[in-house]
């Protein structure tokens, strides 16, 4: 197959020697399988910022941090340096919460390097060394279902643990080997902490698996994996180790306003009180 443009310069840098097919094309890349020396690897090229359908990337971006003062003044003017900067961001992104995710024990392919707006990474395959299916093209058993939403929702946990949401997850993005489901696609990843999004988003990324995995076992319906997860990491009570129960009870308790009125009455009144006292100390000295 002829070498894409875009993956030239990889050619001739010697970091990829093969270009076997391409694999799929989607909103924000192109993803084909390459060789590099005596590995099968992926190479994902991301689109141009104008060619990429992802919409609303302004939402995905918000609280990301950039270090160079030069460069995030640029990328707010929106000048031509500043829009590649803000393209440089965006490829990065996805590798920094591969390695990220990797440590916090989350299963995503494992990242080579991203090069000049291309991603090389791991191929995740199956049993017989074939490309690993998407969970979307994936059936099962009630039991698997369940035991790998468990798991899919452990990760969600893992990932937030670290301060990310994956922002776009769904059984498009999640890749099933014979060890179980794979994340994939993350360069809209979301800092949770500096995103006012991020609690939609979580819980848009729960909602759309627990469906998927509810297709098979129906008894995931109706869970609040994404409350549970959310007021744990709102309250900081969120560690890795947590044992997740799907259930989640509303606050519905009603603030007692006029005993509240009362109290802030009554220490008004004791503050005016004290004022009055510490003048008539002032007037008999």
């Amino acid at each position: 197959m002829k070498f894409p443009k875009r993956l030239k310069p990889l050619y001739e840098d010697g970091l990829v020697d093969e270009v076997i097919r391409q694999l799929m094309s989607g909103k924000e890349a192109t993803v084909y399988i390459v060789r590099c020396g005596s590995e099968i690897r992926c190479a994902k090229i991301y689109k141009e910022a104008s060619k990429r359908s992802f919409k609303q990337a302004v939402q995905y971006q918000e609280g990301r941090k950039v270090r160079n003062s030069r460069r995030a003044r640029a990328m707010e003017k929106g000048s031509k340096f500043g829009r590649d900067q803000q393209e440089e961001a965006w490829h990065n992104a996805e590798v920094d919460a591969l390695y990220r995710l990797a440590d916090a024990g989350v299963r995503v392919p494992q990242p080579y390097g991203c090069f000049d707006g291309v991603l090389l990474m791991e191929l995740i395959t199956d049993e017989e060394g074939q490309v690993a299916p998407r969970l979307n093209d994936v059936s099962m058993s009630a039991e698997l279902a369940l035991e790998d939403h468990a798991m899919m929702m452990k990760y969600v946990m893992r990932m937030l643990c670290v301060g990310l949401v994956h922002g776009d997850l769904s059984e498009f993005n999640v890749l099933v080997d014979e060890f179980g489901p794979v994340i994939i696609d993350l360069p809209q990843a979301v800092d949770a902490a500096g995103n006012n999004h991020a609690e939609w988003m979580l819980e848009r990324d729960v909602n759309s698996i627990t469906n998927y995995y509810a297709q098979f076992a129906p008894q995931l319906k109706g869970s609040r994996y994404a409350k549970e997860i959310w007021a744990l990491y709102e309250a900081g009570e969120l560690h890795p180790d947590v044992e997740l129960t799907g259930q989640f009870k509303e606050d519905n308790h009603t603030a007692d306003v006029d005993s509240v009125m009362e109290e802030i009455k009554a220490a008004l009144e004791e503050e005016e009180a004290r004022q009055q006292r510490l003048r008539e100390a002032a007037g008999m000295d």
